[in-house]
């Protein structure tokens, strides 16, 4: 831990709770902002869009919901919940917008490869998850 930091890493067990809500919260916002458009779309204009903008309208949609709160205090609606916080690895300030995009793209691979990025944190130094490692975040407990 670095000298800038005041807060201790937030334990594995709060992390995974916080993403277990967070899907939960997902659901919300997927709701919002893909499948109301879409019902919309479909139904007064009869369009249908292709699979691939399907997708990559939900990776946009869930990226600009990620990345700005993460920039903004550091906190989702779980993460406040469960009393923690995504910072710059080695000072506890929001992470810059690169850090929380790498972050979110980087957390893809890290949970669709059979969660090996989150399994990794039973073996690295402090406990992270791969994506914040690579992209120089720390989750640390703020309650």
């Amino acid at each position: 831990m670095s000298e800038t930091t005041r807060y201790p890493a937030a334990g594995l067990r709060r992390r995974l709770a916080s993403l277990l809500y967070e899907s939960l919260l997902l659901l919300g916002v997927l709701a919002a902002g893909f499948m109301l458009p879409y019902l919309i779309v479909g139904l007064f204009f009869e369009l249908a869009p292709q699979g691939w903008f399907a997708w990559l309208h939900i990776l946009l949609l869930l990226g600009l919901y990620f990345v700005h709160y993460w920039r903004r205090g550091g906190q989702t609606l779980a993460m406040q919940t469960w009393g923690i916080r995504v910072v710059n690895a080695t000072q506890d300030r929001p992470p810059e917008l690169k850090r929380a995009l790498a972050r979110y793209l980087l957390s893809w691979p890290s949970l669709l490869f059979c969660g090996v990025g989150l399994f990794w944190a039973l073996f690295d130094r402090d406990r992270q998850f791969l994506h914040d490692r690579l992209a120089g975040t720390r989750v640390i407990r703020i309650k």
